[in-house]
């Protein structure tokens, strides 16, 4: 720092005018001292704020085959998988529903195709669950309908061919007597368990309900994104759009 003397001044004078300087700098420093602080208090809110986002990452596994699809184990262990689209649920028809499989469908337009892989095999417990996952994701939910029916189907009772040829997508003949669910309840339940978000019907949930963090998904009045911001922010679970697929189509309360 440079200082200049006014020569033509008295020593005092002089003396004055550095005092007055050193009085301005000083407050100059406080106010840069005071700059300082505030910038490093923001800089540790945005690094404390950048850790607990990474901690809400979750390090995803290798994709099993039916994580494309809406999914979920029954109490019993056997898988559930479900169309999220007629696209999806034309794979689901095709591809992988087999002989010893169970297919389900809620009783009403607009629904997915959902299979309990080896349900032939499966007790009481298991086929209910897969109605009622079957009725959450159908055009019941959307409709704010309390409860809906769902039948279920062998493999042998499914066509896609008819004396006309082949039906659309998404259309499915269906022959011979129907196994019946009456008025399932639609109700969801969020999960993480092994890394993994589960999203299982209520039933399935049962005595898991007082040992496990869950929020219970019913239908209300929340957009699936706030929903889903919801559930993401309750289970510290980052993947918005990995929660908003795993989701029927309509609007939500959580809880």
């Amino acid at each position: 720092m440079e200082l200049s003397v006014d020569f033509e001044s008295s020593a005092q004078k002089n003396a004055g005018e550095y005092y007055k300087t050193a009085q301005k700098l000083e407050k100059k420093l406080a106010g840069l001292e005071k700059a300082m602080a505030a910038l490093e208090d923001r800089y540790d809110g945005i690094e404390r704020t950048i850790v607990a986002e990474k901690k809400k990452l979750v390090v995803r596994k290798e994709q099993k085959w039916y994580e494309k699809f809406n999914w979920f184990y029954t109490s019993e262990g056997f898988l559930v998988i479900g169309g999220r689209d007629a696209h999806q649920n034309e794979l689901v028809n095709s591809r992988y529903f087999n002989e010893g499989d169970l297919f389900f469908h809620a009783d009403i337009h607009g629904g997915s195709v959902t299979v309990l892989v080896e349900g032939e095999k499966a007790h009481k417990a298991s086929k209910e669950e897969a109605a009622q996952f079957a009725g959450c994701h159908s055009s019941a939910w959307q409709s704010m309908l309390k409860g809906v029916d769902v039948y279920s189907l062998r493999r042998g009772q499914i066509s896609k061919s008819t004396e006309k040829g082949s039906l659309g997508t998404g259309s499915f003949l269906m022959k011979g007597e129907r196994e019946w669910y009456r008025s399932v309840k639609l109700e969801l339940i969020a999960f993480v368990q092994d890394e993994m978000l589960n999203v299982v019907p209520s039933s399935t949930f049962g005595e898991k309900k007082g040992e496990t963090n869950h929020v219970t998904i019913a239908q209300g009045e929340m957009k699936k994104s706030d929903a889903a911001k919801s559930v993401s922010k309750r289970l510290g679970f980052g993947e918005l759009d990995l929660i908003m697929r795993m989701l029927p189509s309509g609007t939500f309360m959580v809880r």
